[in-house]
């Protein structure tokens, strides 16, 4: 699928829509979509590639099947067996602190991870860590304010977190996955923007609307817009040296 186009918008959108019931088909289609995305900056054929909180290994297995050495690291070992997987080779480790040394990927991936973690400079901080200098680090996140921001709860976020999660809990008769403070929290496009920007360990290559079919690069420069209008933000980095 040609990136951005609304071919494609449209196909990752009615496959995030099924995620629920065919989380398999969901997920290898996301997958296929952020490789895309990445070979349009490096080749991945013979790269390292470490996937921090890449769930039960969808990304990893991509990266592997277009000739990269695909390195799974996940803190949640209920999400390394979601569906019946078990992704070879997966490591349960916490993105604050991997057991890698200093420099040994070309690229580090995270998708959708930035707004579960309570400090995403910390994490973006380790993901810097273990790139080697010139490397690619990707990471993508639903902002807050963003339409899908509440996560299963969404959009009733827009109404408050708790508030959401009792609808959500009514409507569905469970607990929701996701809480606010404890695995979701409350991340925003402007504030990270200027917080990356500002880190001497990192250059900005692009941010951009992941999803976006066309201008994916104008929305998040449009403040107060941007925390809306963005749905996802994606921002590919390089690694100083």
């Amino acid at each position: 699928m040609k990136d951005p186009s609304l071919h494609r918008s449209v196909t990752l959108f009615r496959a995030f829509m099924r995620e629920q019931s065919d989380p398999e088909g969901c997920y290898t289609l996301l997958a296929r979509d952020a490789a895309d995305q990445l070979e349009r900056y490096t080749p991945l054929d013979g790269r390292v590639v470490v996937d921090v909180g890449g769930g039960n290994g969808h990304f990893t297995e991509e990266f592997r099947r277009r000739g990269a050495q695909g390195f799974l690291f996940e803190p949640d070992m209920k999400e390394l067996s979601a569906g019946g997987r078990k992704p070879e080779g997966a490591v349960v480790a916490d993105g604050y602190l991997l057991p890698l040394p200093d420099g040994v990927a070309d690229i580090s991936f995270a998708s959708n991870v930035l707004e579960h973690v309570e400090d995403p400079q910390t994490f973006l901080s380790e993901m810097a860590r273990v790139t080697a200098p010139g490397g690619l680090i990707y990471v993508s996140f639903t902002n807050w304010y963003s339409p899908w921001g509440g996560h299963e709860w969404a959009p009733w976020h827009y109404l408050g977190a708790e508030r959401a999660r009792r609808r959500y809990q009514r409507r569905t008769g469970h607990p929701a996955k996701h809480t606010v403070g404890e695995n979701l929290f409350t991340i925003h496009i402007g504030t990270t923007l200027r917080q990356v920007r500002a880190r001497t360990d990192v250059q900005v290559v692009t941010a951009r609307a992941r999803y976006w079919p066309c201008l994916p690069a104008l929305i998040p420069k449009v403040p107060v817009l941007r925390e809306f209008a963005t749905w996802n933000l994606l921002l590919i980095l390089r690694r100083c040296p």
